[in-house]
């Protein structure tokens, strides 16, 4: 039987996520300690655990037919590369950062200073834009203590929360792009390998869209059922169910996070008791 063949980052926040997608898509590892591959128990699927960096020629040379990725990886070294899905976790930035002290007014202050990172081309397609010309010096690992030490006048890396910068006494200065965890494909991916993907990201889309949304429960009196119908942005009408108590509804119905408090506030506002929130662990449309 075929068997599609996934990548994911060897260790760290973006391994823990993709394998709790995995294990949330109900695929289980079977995973001992320090296995560079493992195979699934109840799905066609290998594991392969890669350094972050070297997944994009994996993925080009047919090695491994998907990944899990961050785009910032990809766009440095896989713009060729497509992605099918956005994964929406280990969201990232990455960033211009200089010293604290420097007084920074533009890019252009950057011309021809020393740029330490672990992204020469994303840097140096960025700078290409405003006609400003760095000198790279590339780095893999800390790059955040180089201006410390005299190796450069800036940094560009990834930033999170910009915890690391502040302990570094660095500040940031230029947002040059977003990233978030992607599902990336293989330009040679077979035929056969493509059906299981396809099965795969069907239970993706069903965990993804299940993490963006709640399942809310309320009761109300039937005159003010249709007015609360009206503020519900339900997948495609409410469920009403009337209630032992005459006059009065249960009305059922999926909000997502993003506007959830406020809708949440507009439904007490017009006549919605008893309201009661549920996690969805996946939602199939």
């Amino acid at each position: 039987m075929n068997k599609i063949k996934i990548a994911v980052q060897k260790s760290g926040r973006l391994n823990e996520d993709s394998l709790q997608l995995l294990k949330d898509c109900g695929i289980s590892i079977d995973n001992g300690k320090d296995q560079l591959k493992a195979s699934a128990s109840n799905f066609p699927l290998e594991v392969l655990y890669l350094r972050n960096g070297d997944i994009p020629q994996y993925l080009r040379d047919g090695v491994v037919d998907i990944a899990i990725i961050g785009e910032n990886v990809l766009i440095e070294k896989g713009e060729d590369i497509s992605i099918v899905e956005r994964l929406g976790f280990s969201k990232c930035r990455v960033s211009l950062a200089v010293p604290k002290e420097v007084k920074y007014t533009s890019i252009k202050d950057l011309d021809g200073m020393r740029i330490a990172t672990s992204y020469p081309n994303t840097v140096i397609n960025y700078f290409k834009k405003f006609n400003v010309t760095p000198d790279i010096h590339l780095i893999n690992g800390s790059v955040e203590i180089a201006p410390n030490i005299g190796l450069a006048d800036a940094i560009c890396d990834i930033v999170s929360s910009g915890s690391t910068l502040f302990k570094n006494n660095l500040k940031e200065v230029e947002k040059m792009l977003t990233s978030e965890a992607v599902l990336a494909v293989s330009p040679n991916i077979s035929s056969e390998n493509q059906k299981i993907l396809d099965k795969l990201q069907f239970r993706i889309q069903a965990v993804l869209k299940g993490r963006k949304s709640k399942y809310v429960l309320m009761n109300a009196p039937n005159n003010k059922v249709e007015s609360i119908i009206k503020l519900l942005p339900g997948m495609r009408s409410p469920t009403v169910l009337p209630l032992a108590e005459p006059g009065w509804s249960s009305i059922h119905t999926v909000v997502e996070k993003n506007s959830f408090w406020e809708v949440i506030d507009e439904l007490k506002a017009n006549g919605a008791e008893g309201l009661l929130v549920v996690p969805i662990e996946k939602m199939v449309l």
